[in-house]
């Protein structure tokens, strides 16, 4: 069960740009989320000015769950670049353990795929197999060293995706902090994640990015194709699910501004509708984004 943290019983602060939005609404939604007994944690910057719109309990690890997919795309990327992985190289699918619950390329004919589609597949629908296989490409120890580089010090990724997870396994995918992971994404469209050509390929990865349920659903983009959109709205996100975890982090950028975004809420997952608030709240979010950036 996740509770309010005992570092924090204060309500989340209100911290807006001068002449902007207050975000107030989703400040009240995470607080009432809070209230409930949630641990809640969210981080808004702004592009241009690089000034923190909004901020609460942003300091906090919590569980991410995919959303450590990103720095393993990152390595992946920069492997890629370096030519110490090549993205021609052919994979078996049974080169590693299946994994049941979720993912597309399980139900796919295809026994094997190269490297730079197992990202394709990690990046646009989470798949746990293709995950799973580019960490064992690059190995547990890289991807950390790279956070590390990246400025990340509360942010890892401890663990494969599992249908089980047993005693000696780590108990968590990944976790990491808002404030940490808004500021991944913000350099992602600033060219400062490793590279200008590592930057744009994982954004290239992320823009094909499906899930568009949370923050997301507010935009009207199409989950299917958004990476040109007809009003000019710029659009990147990864999301994270797990049992009791819902967290996302992205990029919105609109005619008049541009942020860089992370929220994450650890919940009880009790009900329908304890998930529905969850998601209400992230949807309340996306809605003063885009007010934000048009």
């Amino acid at each position: 069960m996740m509770r309010r943290s005992q570092r924090s019983t204060r309500r989340l602060p209100r911290r807006a740009a001068i002449g902007r939005r207050s975000f107030a609404a989703t400040t009240r939604g995470l607080e009432e989320l809070a209230d409930a007994g949630a641990h809640v944690a969210v981080h808004v910057i702004d592009l241009d000015s690089g000034s923190q719109v909004l901020a609460g309990d942003d300091h906090l690890t919590l569980p991410i769950a995919g959303l450590g997919v990103v720095p393993l795309l990152i390595e992946v990327a920069s492997g890629f670049e370096s030519g110490a992985l090549d993205p021609l190289e052919i994979v078996d699918r049974a080169s590693t353990d299946a994994v049941a619950a979720s993912g597309l390329w399980r139900s796919l004919r295809a026994p094997a795929l190269p490297l730079s589609d197992l990202a394709v597949l990690a990046a646009a629908v989470g798949d746990p197999i293709a995950v799973n296989i580019l960490l064992e490409q690059v190995g547990l120890d890289r991807v950390r060293e790279r956070i590390a580089a990246l400025g990340m010090p509360q942010t890892a990724v401890l663990d494969r995706f599992r249908d089980e997870r047993g005693l000696d396994d780590a108990p968590q995918v990944a976790v990491g902090t808002a404030r940490e992971l808004a500021g991944l994404f913000s350099a992602l469209v600033n060219s400062r994640a490793v590279d200008a050509a590592v930057s744009a390929q994982v954004a290239e990865w992320l823009s094909l990015n499906q899930d568009l349920s949370l923050v997301a659903a507010s935009t009207g983009l199409d989950p299917f194709a958004h990476d040109h959109d007809a009003h000019g709205l710029l659009f990147i996100n990864k999301t994270g699910r797990d049992r009791g975890v819902r967290a996302e982090a992205g990029v919105l950028a609109g005619p008049r501004s541009g942020v860089a975004y992370a929220m994450i809420v650890g919940f009880d997952d009790l009900s329908i509708a304890h998930r529905l608030r969850v998601h209400d709240a992230f949807r309340v979010l996306g809605v003063e984004l885009m007010e934000y950036a048009h």
